[in-house]
């Protein structure tokens, strides 16, 4: 139980009020009087340390950078190695399963334990491992790591446990799949190939037992060596020369001929009865030129052959095209008798598989479908159609098809807007797959008991925004949204006009969604926002747009006077930023000097619309280009529907959107918000020389994903930027960038909420509100100059589209924290962030500094001129916004609807507002809205506000319930708006008015009494890092702060109290991408972009974690395996002796004898006994278990054979010796010695 004792109104001086009217609220009646804070306050905490634990639960999309690809017939699941070292096991829809091998390695091949519930890799450090697959979390069993030998291929038979191992020496190992140890039995390359060969063969390629005789294995080296090896007699049936390299193998199921592909892009077919030369070698695209030669072709990497009953065999294989034409995609050829279909391919093929009806190698195999593993695409062909239709893909792997740049996620939604957004989005899917179900469809999955609606938004650089289906751990598509759709087509320019166009002028930054009211509110990366209403009946449309000039100069200052008598800052005038409705201008209009002014970056469409149902554009707000500079970007954004109020500001100022009305209520500096009550006391800024300095933040792509060449990120963050300590390190480091641009330039800004001076942990410190420029020239302002020369030559103004899927942040990486602490602490004194050096558990009127306090934060002109610079250059950017039922003053008696405000330098700032509470006044009488002078205070850049009631209950923002404005017209139905309203003085009858205010920065948290703006709780959650994303959750039926920190520690407090309750070293922050996309929601759940194409869910509840391993699918399921045919007497008396060859005998220990232990190293899987327990269970439990310790014990009886042996060697040598010196000396005399 935690008491808040003597929390009195008083405690503080009271704040002088603002010069500005109290705008009198809708609900209020009456003369406002000071709310009487209560005596005491009782709120019990119930969230202790034991309802957290961190724990990764799914991941979705593609996997990224795939190498390797395998198919169980029987179980009929799919697996998908990565180069990271990851592997995706699929079945049916549900069945998603993600493991990682701790050596993060890549994955080279992967072979099935065919309906054995095994897997097995081989990785690129050249060590196999075996996953026991009959759990719901796989784990490793056995390693094996190869010392002295590469690892270039694997096979295993079906129903075999001896699995052959080809290496890069060109010698064949043979591997125990039970026990995981190597087999005394080696096939020596110098063995295989033929003595008077001088050449080495190079590595094995190719390995595979003949279906007529598992006692034949053929072996296929680099350099085109085919040797079939008699594994009985251990000699060579017969060994192949050929002049091409070889790539792959496969034989007909009769087991009397096999075909090769070859680096020349040629197919050679062998029988068995003459392997002197091929009897048939075919350039399937090679075509004969005049000449008479044919023309030469790419190799053909892969090639299987596969037979049917009722037709021709199928020939398919990858690659072999000629190379006539550059830049022609990558196929897929299917040879069907004298049919010959060739499949183009998106993307470059990686690896791809003939699925068949039966596991065994010497049957018909009649294959039915082709699994082909692209770049970037998984798909099936369907091979019983003639035109090879592809299969409809379960799973969601079109996350990336355009780079993601923002994320959503929203947990315990409306549980009637998954249907409706579904049966919206299922019109506008693809047409034209085959009519056959997806033949991957292994594992066993039900929908767990604990599900709740779930829906997480994705924003793309095409401008799209995705809507997933998130519930019950699985993903699938619902509705997607073209925001580009709003906005007339960009017309190609040519010439330096090219340079300053966005490559991805529709790119998403950030979205605000409401799934009560569904309201969309969508950021671009082109300085646009778009508001969007749902309606599920199509309409015709005129979008309005309205343009703001959010473009303060340092002479554009309103003075506190200026402003006493005008409580609405609507009007435009030469004191503040400038707003528009409908300019005439068009983009592509220049001034005289041939820069754009006072036009928006994209054109929205002014005819009418039609607008199919769903999301519809209603409202596009632009920024404007102000003296030819491009506007800075939005770095925050909020929308109430019950407010029918729209706020966003960036490093220039803060506006606020009426929706309803489509008229601009505010449009005001940073710096104004303030009135009197700046905390900082800032130098004057001469006119026209308020540029911020050039500074290039390199980025760099993490592989050539989405493009060819890659690609430069010019970026850098609202003041955000690296400070050196010197000016010679400054130097030093513009020196090195690539990107660095001499002169003054023009610097973009990026959302603030997203953490731009992202420093490592490790690495060296950013300021968050610095940039330098000291011993930067003065460039001469001539007429023409400052246009001329503010941007580097052909400097595009606007970085490119931020991908956060496809960015890597480039920081020197140091082991030493001690520095970074002290030189982020030496830049917030210089910009005044660490104010609080008294007890911050009483408040003082946050404006009211002493003298010394004064002194210390503020900029004399004895200061050096790169601190001067610094002040000079700096913004403070609105980083985060919140609608809300507050108080804007100490002496309020009643909440209003109020806009909290957080800013780059650590200041909160309340303004209440005025909003008729009748429908009809609400459509005319325009809202009134002005700073109220409340400034709180705290370390770093403010992220996150979060209102509690004095119960400790999170209180939710008022919304308006969902109408459809396009609906049939219904007389008995009354078309007014319908509020929720969620007032903090609701629920608090017994304990007083008043409310919490959580307000969390990137250093620091406070719990805030309100009215009397009592701060009750501090609490510093980092100092030698920062906090990325937080956000106020609810989590057992209770609320936390949950903070995930760029040194990867995911943190929650509880509230009020602001005790800690987890810290986790999770993820360190390693490239852009997870600090875009890291986003907390309800339940105990997050997310964060893995890798460009996955997207990786995470859970901190210790409930969730719980229930976690009911919710996973099954990946084993108990399937009998298929007998194999009756092959008959005469077929079986001819077809060779393949059913008597008995690998145990002949690759056991007991003939074989063992390898050599420097060979390879076993090594147990650390999880193996575990996974064994959890997946096994009476009987069969217990014989596994018996088994695994006799096999250790073996392995100790092995080991002590070996010493006991090696002690009778040691003593035989000693008795030889002794008896050889006794014979020497028997017929000496005594004198003789």
């Amino acid at each position: 139980m935690k008491k808040f004792r003597k929390v009195l109104d008083g405690l503080t001086t009271s704040s002088p009020g603002g010069t500005m009217g109290s705008p009198s609220s809708g609900s209020a009646a009456g003369t406002p009087t000071a709310a009487p804070t209560p005596k005491e306050i009782d709120i019990q905490e119930t969230l202790v340390s034991e309802n957290f634990q961190m724990c990764k639960t799914v991941r979705h999309g593609f996997p990224y950078q795939p190498t390797a690809l395998a198919f169980d017939p029987v179980q009929k699941i799919l697996a998908i190695g990565s180069r990271t070292g990851g592997v995706r096991i699929l079945g049916r829809p549900g069945v998603d399963c993600y493991c990682q091998h701790e050596s993060g390695s890549a994955v080279l091949q992967l072979q099935f334990l065919i309906n054995e519930g095994a897997l097995v890799t081989a990785c690129a450090d050249d060590t196999l491992h075996l996953w026991n697959l009959r759990q719901r979390r796989p784990a490793v069993l056995h390693s094996l790591k190869f010392n002295r030998e590469r690892i270039t291929f694997c096979h295993l038979p079906f129903q075999s446990k001896w699995l052959y191992v080809g290496t890069e020496r060109g010698n064949t190992h043979i591997v125990n799949i039970e026990s995981f140890i190597l087999s005394g039995y080696v096939i020596m390359w110098n063995k295989a190939i033929e003595l008077s060969t001088k050449t080495h063969p190079g590595p094995v390629v190719h390995l595979s037992d003949c279906p007529k005789d598992e006692g034949k294995l053929l072996i296929g080296f680099e350099s085109g060596m085919i040797v079939q090896w008699d594994l009985r007699g251990k000699k060579a049936d017969f060994r192949i020369c050929y002049d091409e390299a070889i790539h792959s193998a496969g034989w007909h199921h009769e087991g009397k001929q096999f075909m090769c592909s070859h680096s020349d892009g040629s197919l050679s077919m062998w029988n068995l009865r003459n392997t002197l030369k091929p009897f048939q070698v075919t350039f399937p695209h090679g075509k004969i030129q005049k000449d008479g030669r044919k023309e030469s072709c790419k190799p053909i990497l892969k090639v299987e052959y596969k037979t049917s009953r009722s037709s021709e065999p199928f020939v398919i294989f990858s690659g072999g095209l000629s190379y006539d034409k550059a830049g022609r995609r990558p196929t897929l050829t299917i040879m069907h008798g004298k049919a010959i279909t060739v499949l183009e391919m998106d993307y470059p093929i990686v690896e791809f598989m003939a699925l068949c009806e039966t596991p065994y190698n010497n049957e018909v195999q009649e294959p039915y479908a082709v699994v082909v593993l692209l770049e970037k695409d998984l798909i099936v062909v369907d091979l019983t159609q003639s035109n090879y239709p592809v299969c409809e893909n379960p799973y969601p792997m079109d996350i990336h098809e355009s780079p993601v740049t923002c994320t959503a996620y929203f947990a315990d939604c409306p549980p009637n807007l998954i249907p409706i957004l579904y049966s919206i989005g299922a019109k506008h899917k693809k047409t034209g797959f085959s009519q056959k179900e997806w033949p991957i469809a292994g594992g066993l999955w039900t929908l767990g008991c604990n599900t709740y609606p779930e829906i997480i938004l994705t924003g793309h650089a095409d401008g799209s925004i995705k809507f997933w289906d998130a519930s019950a751990i699985t993903l699938q598509m619902l509705y997607k949204l073209k925001t580009s759709k709003a906005f007339e087509k960009p017309k190609p320019v040519e010439g330096r006009a090219a340079d300053l166009m966005e490559e991805d002028p529709f790119a998403v930054q950030m979205v605000s969604w409401c799934p009560q009211s569904r309201i969309l509110c969508v950021v671009g990366i082109s300085a646009h926002i778009i508001l969007y209403r749902f309606s599920k009946y199509d309409s015709n449309t005129q979008i309005t747009s309205l343009e703001v000039r959010l473009q303060c100069e340092s002479e554009d200052v309103i003075s506190p006077s200026d402003n006493e008598n005008n409580p609405c800052f609507s009007e435009s005038g030469s004191n503040s930023p400038q707003t528009h409705h409908h300019h005439p201008a068009s983009p592509g209009s220049k001034t005289p000097e041939g820069n754009k002014d006072t036009i928006p970056c994209l054109k929205v469409k002014e005819r009418m619309v039609r607008v199919p149902p769903g999301y519809q554009a209603e409202l596009v707000i632009q920024l404007l280009w102000v003296d030819g500079e491009p506007p800075q970007q939005i770095t925050s954004l909020d929308i109430n529907s019950a407010y029918g109020l729209l706020a966003f500001g960036n490093c220039n100022g803060l506006a606020v959107v009426d929706c309803l009305q489509k008229t601009i209520l505010l449009c005001m500096s940073t710096l104004d918000l303030y009135g009197g009550a700046d905390p900082y006391q800032r130098l004057t800024r001469s006119p026209r020389r308020n540029r911020q300095s050039t500074s290039d933040f390199s980025m760099r792509g993490l592989s050539n994903l989405y493009s060819d060449s890659k690609k430069r990120f010019r970026t850098s963050y609202q003041s955000l930027t690296e400070l050196s300590d010197n000016q010679q390190s400054i130097d030093m480091e513009r020196s090195k960038s690539p990107t660095s641009v001499k002169g003054p330039g023009r610097k973009l800004s990026l959302p603030t909420d997203l953490k731009t001076d992202l420093d490592h942990v490790n690495g060296h410190c950013t300021s968050p509100t610095s940039q330098p420029s000291a011993g930067k020239p003065r460039v001469p302002m001539g007429p023409e100059g400052p246009r001329l020369t503010r941007r580097g030559p052909g400097r595009p103004p606007f970085r490119k589209a931020q991908s956060a899927a496809c960015m890597e942040i480039s920081l020197p990486v140091s082991h030493t924290e001690v520095g970074y602490a002290s030189r982020r602490a030496m830049l917030q004194q210089f910009h005044g962030v660490t104010m609080y050096s008294h007890d911050e558990h009483h408040s003082t009127p946050p404006y009211s500094w002493t003298d010394k306090e004064s002194r210390e934060n503020s900029f004399s002109r004895s200061r050096s001129s790169s601190v001067s610079s610094i002040d000079r250059d700096t913004k403070e950017a609105i980083t985060t916004l919140q609608f809300g039922e507050s108080y804007g003053r100490k002496n309020d008696a009643l909440p209003n609807p109020c806009l909290w405000v957080g800013t780059s330098l650590g200041v909160a700032l309340v303004i209440p507002m005025s909003i008729p509470a009748d429908h009809e006044e609400r459509m005319e009488v325009p809202v009134t809205m002005g700073p109220s002078g409340t400034v709180l205070m705290l370390k770093g850049s403010v992220l996150r506000f979060g209102f509690l009631d004095c119960m400790g209950s999170l209180i939710q923002s008022p919304y308006e319930v969902w109408r459809d404005l396009n609906g049939p017209e219904d007389p008995d139905r009354v078309r007014k708006r319908k509020l929720v309203h969620f007032s903090p003085s609701s629920s608090q009858d017994s304990c007083g008015e008043g409310h919490l205010a959580v307000v969390c920065s990137e250093r620091q948290a406070k719990v805030i009494l309100m009215p009397s703006q009592s701060v009750l709780f501090v609490h510093n959650i980092t100092e030698s890092s920062f906090v990325l994303r937080a956000d106020v959750v609810s989590v057992s039926n209770s609320v936390c702060l949950a903070c995930f920190c760029a040194n990867g520690h995911i943190m929650t407090l509880s509230l009020p109290s602001l005790r800690p309750l987890m810290d986790v070293n999770y993820l360190p922050l390693t490239d852009m991408r997870i600090a875009r996309t890291f986003c907390f929601t309800n339940g105990g759940q997050a997310l964060y972009l893995s890798s460009p194409t996955e997207i990786q869910r995470i859970t901190y509840s210790q409930e969730m974690c719980d229930n976690l391993q009911e919710m996973l699918g099954e990946l084993f399921t108990p399937i009998e395996t298929p007998e194999a045919q009756n092959r008959g007497f005469l077929k079986g008396f001819f077809g060779g002796n393949s059913h008597n060859f008995d690998r145990e005998e002949l690759f056991g220990e007991a003939s074989a004898g063992k390898a050599s232990r420097s060979l390879a190293q076993h090594i147990p899987g650390q999880a193996g006994m575990e996974g064994m327990k959890v997946a096994a269970s009476g009987v069969v439990g217990d014989l596994a278990r018996a088994r695994i310790a006799l096999d250790e014990r073996g392995q100790r009886l092995g080991e002590l054979e070996d010493r006991t042996a090696l002690m009778m060697n040691s003593a035989d040598v000693f008795s030889k010796h002794a008896h050889e010196l006794m014979l020497k000396c028997k017929d000496k005399k005594w004198y003789q010695f």
